[in-house]
C-alpha cells in the first residue's frame, strides 16, 4: 500500500490550524488517523503507529490501517477449530479472499468467518474466546 505523504501533511496542518487533537481520513480500504499528544516519545508503540516529531515537540501519531475484516454476526470468536488445534491465522501470514480467519459461535452453531480481502494479516483485533458484535473488526489485512 502506497500512502500519499501530502495527505498526512494536510491532516497535520488541519490539526494545528483548527487546534484539534485527532483527525481521521478514510478512502476506500485505507484509513489514516492523525492524533496529537503532548509527550514526546520517538519509540513505536506498535507496527501500525508512526511517531513524527514536529517543531513544538508534540507528537503526531499516524495510524495506517488496511482492510478491516468484520464479524458478520454476534457471538464468541475462536482462533482455532478446537482447543489446542492450530490457529486459522497469525500476524504476518498471507491469506486469500474466502479463507477462514475465525469461527464465531452463535447459539451453539460454529460459523466459519471468511476473509473479505486478500493480503497479509497486520492485526488480530479480538482475543480467542472474546465476544464479538455484528460489524466489529476482527482482523486487519494489508
Amino acid at each position: 500500500m502506497k500512502i500519499d505523504k501530502n495527505i498526512i501533511k494536510e491532516l497535520t496542518d488541519y490539526l494545528n490550524e483548527f487546534n484539534l487533537t485527532e483527525i481521521e481520513y478514510t478512502e476506500k480500504d485505507t484509513k489514516i488517523k492523525v492524533s496529537k499528544s503532548t509527550n514526546f516519545n520517538s519509540s513505536y508503540s506498535n507496527n501500525s503507529v508512526l511517531d513524527v516529531p514536529i517543531l513544538n515537540k508534540e507528537t503526531i501519531k499516524v495510524a495506517i490501517v488496511g482492510t478491516e475484516v468484520k464479524s458478520p454476526i454476534i457471538g464468541t470468536a475462536y482462533h482455532a477449530p478446537e482447543p489446542g488445534a492450530k490457529k486459522f491465522i497469525e500476524i504476518g501470514k498471507k491469506i486469500k479472499k474466502g479463507e477462514t480467519v475465525m469461527i464465531v459461535e452463535a447459539m451453539k452453531t460454529m460459523n466459519h468467518i471468511p476473509s473479505t480481502a486478500e493480503g497479509i494479516i497486520k492485526e488480530i483485533c479480538v482475543e480467542d474466546g472474546q465476544p464479538v458484535e455484528y460489524g466489529q473488526t476482527i482482523i486487519i489485512v494489508e
